[in-house]
């Protein structure tokens, strides 16, 4: 067709490998391919879409407000393509993937979708880790991690695949009382956490005071202090257990922002097995959240 202009997955796999391993000599020694011939085909498809798609800052490349966008569009199409070549050469998916959840994740419908991939590929090892959204962003960049699923602290973040936004809510037992003459005693995970901290700012942005009496990393310590009625705190949906219920602003308990979250990879760097387990949570992303996003405007 006349007019129309294809972007080589070769081209573009280069590009995100420059991007993410933050240089033209770490993505040639990946792909096996020297330093000139990857800036060759960096210049390559920069003509093809007639932006420059890389800048130097100090000692970094980092990609231009063009290369982030492409970026977002390169990783979905090189994705698809290895999916699609994956399924006719029937690859053998084998290996070790480690996981990262945040610990609301732990118990919701991510970790089916990772039980269904684990019974459909008895030869691939799962090591799930729970914790810390912060603390799964360091340990996917220090390559301890391979996929992980965390909170997003900007719009923009590195090796991002999809993200979607939550509401939380907040949350007591079926028979939890507040009295606004006394702090709301709340439940939370430790410092750091996002929940935590829309907790808290809700709660000071209408001067009702507050006191942390139950802090603990798991979400089951924090679903049972709830139902036990020592706390109240925020929840989503997916946590939400049979005996607790939903407080409102007719509660005094104030809308909590929303919170977005991302499904992250170094696609470089993952296996056959790696690629497989993320295309089965795209999937799973794209049946149940209409609002996911997979590309530039996010």
């Amino acid at each position: 067709m006349a007019g129309i202009t294809n972007l080589p997955t070769d081209l573009l796999r280069t590009f995100i490998a420059v991007v993410e391993l933050g240089g033209h000599s770490k993505a040639g020694a990946l792909l096996g391919r020297s330093q000139p011939a990857v800036s060759l085909q960096i210049q390559r498809l920069e003509d093809l879409v007639r932006a420059p798609l890389l800048m130097q800052e100090g000692r970094s490349i980092l990609p231009t407000a063009a290369g982030e966008a492409l970026l977002s569009y390169a990783r979905e199409m090189v994705r698809i393509n290895d999916e699609a070549v994956s399924y006719f050469h029937r690859t053998d998916v084998t290996g070790v993937l480690r996981i990262g959840l945040p610990t609301d994740y732990a118990v919701a419908f991510l970790q089916d979708a990772m039980t269904s991939f684990s019974q459909g590929h008895a030869e691939v090892g799962l090591e799930i880790h729970c914790d810390l959204s912060r603390e799964l962003h360091q340990r996917l960049r220090a390559d301890e991690l391979d996929v992980i699923v965390a909170m997003m602290p900007a719009a923009r973040m590195p090796y991002l695949s999809r993200s979607w936004v939550e509401q939380p809510i907040w949350a007591s037992s079926e028979d939890f009382q507040p009295d606004p003459s006394r702090p709301v005693p709340l439940g939370a995970h430790p410092e750091g956490c996002e929940y935590r901290s829309r907790m808290v700012q809700a709660l000071d942005a209408v001067e009702r005071r507050w006191r942390v009496v139950y802090t603990g990393p798991g979400i089951n310590g924090l679903q049972n202090a709830v139902l036990g009625g020592l706390c109240v705190t925020a929840l989503t949906k997916a946590t939400m257990l049979p005996g607790m219920r939903m407080l409102g602003e007719e509660d005094g308990f104030p809308r909590l922002e929303l919170l977005r979250v991302g499904l992250f990879y170094k696609h470089p760097r993952l296996s056959v097995a790696g690629l497989q387990l993320v295309s089965d949570l795209v999937a799973r992303l794209d049946r149940v959240r209409p609002e996911v996003v997979g590309l530039p405007n996010l």
